[in-house]
C-alpha cells in the first residue's frame, strides 16, 4: 500500500489519521479496497485495486446494497486509451449520470506490475443530493467493471447483465482511538476452523464446538480478539462469531463440527448461545479497555465455545479449504474488573410480530429506568461497545438513552443494518449509565417478500431485537428487555376478533391467533398504534434467570419528554 502512503503525505498532510483499513471487494482478492480516515476534514481517502486491464470501474454505496440507483466514482478509458475519472449516479434504470457537482476529488492513479491503483479523497456529506452520506454503521460498497473502453459515459447501464459486478459491507467509519499494545504477559488462544471443504452454494453458516484447556480452569481476561483468515478465503470469510455454551461446567457437549443448521446438528449445542467475539468483513481487532476484560474460564465457567462462520461464495467456487478463526489475546492476570454484557430490546416470544408485505415495520424494546434503577450500582456503568442485532428481515437499529425524561446521546445507530454483517464495534465515545436512565432499542423490518406474520423467536425465520452492550464494572443484571404486556395483547386479540371479524380463538396460541389475522392497512397500523402505546411485561433479569425484585408487568413505556434534535449537517 505504499501508493496510498504516497497520497497520504501529498492529500493529508497535518491529519490526525493513521491506520489504514483493508477489505476485499470479491472472492480471490484481486480486486480490493483500502481506506484511510480524517475525522478533522470529515473526509476519507480510499485506494482500489484492480487487475491492470480496464475498460471502466465503478466503485461506489448504495442504501441496501443494490446496484442502481446507487452513487458511483467511476473510472473510465475513452476510445482514445484516455483515462478519466467522474462523480456519477446510477438512477433507478441502472443508467449512469454524470453528477453536476464532482465531489470525488483529488484522483490519482499509476500502474504497478499487473495491478492498476487509484485513489480518491471524498467528504462524509458532500451536501450534494445525489451523493451518499457516509455515517456510523453499516455502508454497503457497490462496483461494476467493464472489459472495453466507452465512447463516452453518459447511457452506460450498469444493470446490464454481462457488466460484472459486487457487493460488500464495511463499516467505514471506524473508531481510530482504541489502545494497540498489549502487555507481554498475554498469551493466545485460538478458535478456528479446521480444513473445512466449503461448499459451492453461496452461503454457507459452518460450526466448531470447541473445548478449552485445563489451564481454563483458572479464570483469564480476554484483553483483545482479531480475526485470523487463511490466505486463500480472504474474500470468501463474511463474518464470523464465538459463542460460549451456557451449561453447568461437568455438563458434556457435543464437539460438533458441520452445518449449523443441519438436522444432524445434536441438539445440546443449542446452547451455545452468548456471544464472545464476533467479527465482520473489515473489521479491525477488537480491543477492552484498560480498566477491564472479558472474563473466560474459571471453575464455574463451561469449558465449551462455538465458532461460527459464515462463508459467502456467490461465485460458487469448489476446492475451497479453510482454517479461519478467531484469535483471542488472554490473560490470567486479571484487569481491574470484569466486563459484562446486558441484552437489550425485545424479548425472545411470539407476543411481538412484523406483518407481511412491510417495507420497514417498527419493534421497540425497552429497559425502562425502574430496571436500572434497582439493578445499577450508584456510580452506574460505563458502555464502551455495542453489537446491533436481529434475524433476516431487520434493516435498521439504533438505541436511545433517556434521563429523567430527557434523551442524551444515542448509544449506537445502524441505519443500513444487515443481520449479514454483525460485528461488536468499538464505541467511539463511552456512554456513562446512571441508575434510572432508560435504554429505547428500536428495529425497523423488511418483510415485502413474506406472505403472513413474522413472529418473535429463536429460529432464523423469527425475529428478534437486540443490542448486546458491553460494560464495566460487570453487574448481576443480564438481560433488560422487554415485550407488550399479555392484558394488552389480549384486549388487542379480543378487539381483532369483535370488531375486526378475524378468527381469533381464546384457545389458540399466540402465533396462531397472528397467523389467523388477514392483514391490510388499517389492521397493520392498528398493531402499530397497539405496540407503541401498551403497557410492557419486563424482563429486568440476573445472570441467574431471576427477575430483581418489583412488579414487571404492565410496565409503563417510559416518556421521552424532550426528544434528541438530528445532527446537524455543515451544508
Amino acid at each position: 500500500m505504499r501508493f496510498l502512503v504516497a497520497i497520504i503525505l501529498t492529500c493529508l498532510r497535518g491529519s490526525q489519521s493513521g491506520e489504514i483499513f483493508h477489505v476485499p471487494l470479491n472472492g480471490d482478492g484481486s480486486i480490493s479496497l483500502n481506506w484511510l480516515l480524517d475525522y478533522p476534514s470529515q473526509s476519507v481517502t480510499f485506494e482500489v485495486h484492480i487487475p491492470g486491464d480496464f475498460g471502466w470501474f465503478a466503485i461506489g454505496f448504495s442504501d441496501r446494497g443494490g446496484h442502481f440507483p446507487a452513487d458511483y466514482c467511476l473510472l473510465w478509458k475513452n476510445i482514445k486509451k484516455k483515462i478519466q475519472f467522474e462523480d456519477t449516479w446510477a438512477d433507478t434504470r441502472g443508467i449512469i449520470r454524470g453528477d453536476k457537482h464532482q465531489d470525488c476529488q483529488n484522483f490519482k492513479i499509476r500502474r504497478s506490475k499487473n495491478v492498476t491503483k487509484f485513489a480518491f479523497r471524498r467528504k462524509f456529506d458532500t451536501c450534494d443530493f445525489e451523493d451518499y452520506v457516509i455515517e456510523d454503521g453499516t455502508t454497503h460498497i457497490v462496483w461494476a467493471r467493464g472489459a472495453n473502453p466507452l465512447y463516452k459515459l453518459a447511457g452506460l447501464n450498469i444493470s446490464s447483465p454481462e457488466k460484472e459486478q459486487g457487493m460488500v459491507r464495511v463499516q467505514l467509519l471506524k473508531n481510530t482511538n482504541v489502545e494497540a499494545i498489549l502487555p507481554n504477559y498475554v498469551q493466545t488462544l485460538d478458535v478456528f476452523a479446521h480444513e473445512v471443504k466449503v461448499p459451492e452454494q453461496e452461503t454457507t453458516y459452518w460450526c466448531h464446538v470447541h473445548k478449552l484447556g485445563e489451564e481454563f480452569l483458572r479464570k483469564h481476561h480476554v484483553y483483545r480478539y482479531e480475526a485470523h483468515i487463511s490466505s486463500s478465503s480472504e474474500g470468501l470469510v463474511h463474518h464470523m462469531e464465538v459463542f460460549h455454551c451456557v451449561a453447568p461446567p461437568d455438563q458434556q457437549i457435543p464437539l460438533y463440527v458441520g452445518n449449523c443448521f443441519a438436522e444432524e446438528r445434536p441438539k445440546e449445542t443449542q446452547v451455545c448461545k452468548r456471544v464472545l467475539a464476533a467479527w465482520a468483513m473489515g473489521a479491525p481487532p477488537f480491543t477492552y479497555p484498560e480498566e477491564a476484560g472479558l472474563p473466560l474460564g474459571g471453575p464455574e465457567f463451561s469449558p465449551y465455545v462455538m465458532l461460527e462462520v459464515h462463508y459467502n461464495n456467490p461465485e460458487h467456487r469448489t476446492g475451497l479449504v479453510d482454517s479461519s478463526g478467531i484469535r483471542f489475546h488472554v490473560s490470567s492476570r486479571l484487569k481491574k474488573m470484569d466486563a459484562g454484557v446486558i441484552e437489550l430490546g425485545l424479548e425472545y416470544t411470539d407476543k411481538m410480530a412484523i406483518p407481511p408485505n412491510q417495507e420497514a415495520f417498527p419493534l421497540t424494546g425497552y429497559c425502562v429506568s425502574e430496571c436500572t434503577a434497582v439493578s445499577l450500582p450508584p456510580e452506574g456503568i460505563t458502555i464502551f461497545g455495542s453489537q446491533l442485532h436481529t434475524h433476516l428481515t431487520g434493516i435498521k437499529v439504533y438505541t436511545r438513552h433517556i434521563r429523567d425524561g430527557i434523551e442524551l446521546r444515542e448509544l449506537n445507530r445502524d441505519d443500513h443494518y444487515s443481520t449479514h454483517f454483525q460485528e461488536i464495534r468499538r464505541l467511539k465515545k463511552p456512554v456513562k449509565v446512571l441508575p434510572g436512565d432508560a435504554l429505547v432499542t428500536r428495529c425497523y423490518y423488511n418483510t415485502e417478500d413474506r406472505e403472513n406474520i413474522t413472529l418473535g423467536g429463536f429460529s432464523i425465520t423469527d425475529e428478534m431485537c437486540v443490542n448486546y452492550i458491553h460494560y464495566f464494572p460487570s453487574t448481576q443484571l443480564e438481560v433488560c428487555k422487554s415485550a407488550i404486556s399479555d392484558q394488552a395483547l389480549s384486549t388487542y386479540f379480543n378487539y381483532m376478533k369483535e370488531w375486526e371479524g378475524q378468527k381469533i380463538s381464546p384457545h389458540n396460541g399466540i402465533s396462531d391467533n397472528y397467523k389467523s389475522i388477514k392483514w391490510n392497512k388499517m389492521r397493520v397500523q392498528l398493531l402499530t398504534d397497539v405496540y407503541h402505546e401498551a403497557p410492557l411485561s419486563m424482563q429486568c433479569n440476573m445472570s441467574s434467570g431471576d427477575r430483581f425484585p418489583g412488579y414487571w408487568e404492565n410496565t409503563p413505556i417510559t416518556p421521552i419528554l424532550t426528544p434528541l434534535p438530528p445532527p446537524p449537517r455543515t451544508c
